[in-house]
């Protein structure tokens, strides 16, 4: 029976343990500072705060190339001869990081691909998915684990808001004049995966405390979500306080589970300090 190795981009935010407990390969993505290129992973994320009060300036994030995904699976296929790769990609809407894995992967047998339509905990999500069914049926035959994952996709579902517009600006999503009126009323928008694409939903007033709170209710409210398990997500930044409330309405609405997900180089880099995000997969 051949083994299945299932793989990921960094903008998956997979937690480490996670990762090295379940053997998830991770494929680092860039992160550019001060003209210099380091591996997503490599970077403190501090590091790109510390920058950014220095310069006013945020790095640039870019995707793993052709050849980057060519050493990366032929590792992989060393490491476990004989495999087969099920690889569960960033977003296609967001990076050029799944069409040049599409590039590398047609040098390769027993490889397989699915763009996840996500990114962050919306993608961990899928590659937990993915664990948990592997776990439980470890002779799975490959195509219907494939399907099964792919059925999943639309139904991860990712909302998250920045501590601040700060970064936003300064990376130019949002204008000067929008900033300066969104830092005054202390407004701070819900951003969702929508097909795949970061959208900007709903606008949020006031202390990231009461943000956060009405964040994961309209979410609750508005998605069916599992309750088996449920992700929260953070940056660097965000006050504990608002961790342990966030974790009493986990439990107070029924999530057996719950795990918390730092946000990476790639999120923080355009989220910034500060942030707080939920997701899960819809019933």
């Amino acid at each position: 029976m051949r083994r299945i190795i299932l793989s990921t981009e960094s903008g998956a935010d997979l937690p480490k343990d996670l990762a090295d407990k379940h053997a998830v390969q991770v494929v680092p993505m860039h992160i550019i500072m001060d003209e210099q290129d380091y591996l997503d992973g490599s970077l403190p994320v501090k590091d790109i705060y510390d920058y950014y009060e220095r310069t006013k300036k945020i790095p640039y994030t870019t995707a793993t190339n052709p050849h980057e995904y060519h050493e990366f699976f032929s590792k992989i296929k060393v490491d476990f001869p004989n495999c087969i790769i099920i690889h569960i990609g960033y977003t296609s809407k967001a990076s050029s990081s799944f069409q040049n894995a599409l590039i590398a992967a047609e040098k390769f047998e027993n490889l397989y691909l699915i763009d996840a339509l996500n990114v962050t905990g919306g993608l961990a999500a899928i590659v937990m998915y993915a664990v948990n069914m592997l776990e439980k049926e470890p002779s799975i035959d490959p195509v219907s684990l494939i399907e099964k994952i792919e059925s999943i996709v639309p139904k991860s579902r990712l909302a998250f808001t920045p501590g601040s517009l700060e970064f936003l600006r300064a990376g130019g999503r949002v204008s000067n004049i929008a900033y300066l009126g969104g830092a005054l009323l202390k407004i701070k928008p819900c951003i969702e995966l929508m097909e795949g694409k970061l959208v900007s939903t709903k606008k949020y007033r006031g202390k990231m405390s009461a943000v956060a709170e009405k964040l994961m209710h309209d979410y609750l409210n508005q998605y069916n979500i599992d309750r088996e398990q449920l992700y929260l997500l953070y940056s660097i930044g965000l006050d504990e306080s608002i961790k342990q409330r966030m974790d009493e309405i986990a439990k107070n609405t029924g999530f057996k589970n719950v795990k918390w997900i730092q946000a990476g180089a790639m999120i923080s880099t355009h989220a910034g300090p500060g942030g707080f995000g939920i997701a899960g997969l819809e019933l």
